[in-house]
């Protein structure tokens, strides 16, 4: 069925909300003073972001196919996979969505951020920071994370890892969110120690600006283009190297 860019607009905003709001509201419940989460360490992080983003593409995905992330979107656009007047409306749905989806949490875990006085910390529950600040290494470690992103996503839909109405096959794609779920919990286990493995412009830029809208202190906004860039270039990139996928 097709749905009108109405429709989709409002799914992808809403699916990049609960995906935001549960993904940062782990980071908040691992991090915040009080919390009976805090401390939790990286594995409860890793684990709940891949059930995130399981939940956003729970919501979204009948509508839109559950993007979520401007890179996912131009990425499979530059793949031939995704019609590119389409784009704008969706990075813009997924942009607000991830906005909103910030709000929700310093509402929810208000409480929580009063009784924190790290402002690093508190800022690193709704965006991401590098471990070793290195502009060009944090800017590569995007790009090379959101290709395994991207490019994996594309090759869900390859023959083999598809349903197949000849054989009566199933690849591992035919399970719906759970792939996305496991390949969101590898990158972060893998990949994540670096830059926090953003991958996301909307789930980065979004709620960092949440942060300056609700919140005191820095919002690091001289790295913030990192997670926006890199991104976007590893999504390009990831797009290209579907064409050749398609191909084969």
């Amino acid at each position: 069925m097709e749905y009108s860019m109405t429709t989709q607009f409002m799914m992808e905003l809403i699916g990049t909300l609960v995906l935001v709001l549960f993904g940062d509201g782990v980071c908040a419940c691992v991090t915040l003073n009080k919390s009976k989460g805090q401390n939790a360490g990286w594995i409860v992080i890793t684990i709940a972001w891949g059930l995130a983003v399981c939940m956003g593409v729970l919501v979204a995905g009948p509508y839109t196919g559950a993007h979520l992330n401007p890179a996912v979107s131009i990425g499979l656009a530059v793949a031939g996979l995704f019609p590119w007047a389409s784009v704008p409306a969706y990075c813009a749905a997924q942009m607000i969505g991830g906005f909103l989806g910030g709000l929700l949490v310093y509402l929810f875990y208000k409480n929580h951020y009063d009784a924190h006085e790290d402002e690093a910390a508190k800022l690193g529950t709704f965006c991401t920071a590098p471990a070793i600040r290195n502009t060009p290494m944090n800017l590569l470690s995007e790009i090379i994370a959101t290709i395994m992103l991207v490019i994996i996503i594309i090759s869900f839909g390859v023959k083999g890892n598809t349903y197949n109405p000849d054989t009566h096959a199933f690849g591992l794609a035919a399970l719906g969110p759970i792939p996305v779920t496991l390949l969101i919990i590898a990158l972060g286990m893998s990949l994540g120690g670096t830059t926090g493995y953003a991958m996301n412009p909307a789930r980065d830029l979004s709620p960092r600006i949440a942060h300056a809208v609700c919140m005191k202190g820095s919002n690091d906004w001289g790295y913030s283009w990192v997670p926006v860039v890199g991104p976007i270039i590893g999504g390009v990139i990831a797009g290209f190297l579907g064409i050749y996928l398609r191909a084969l």
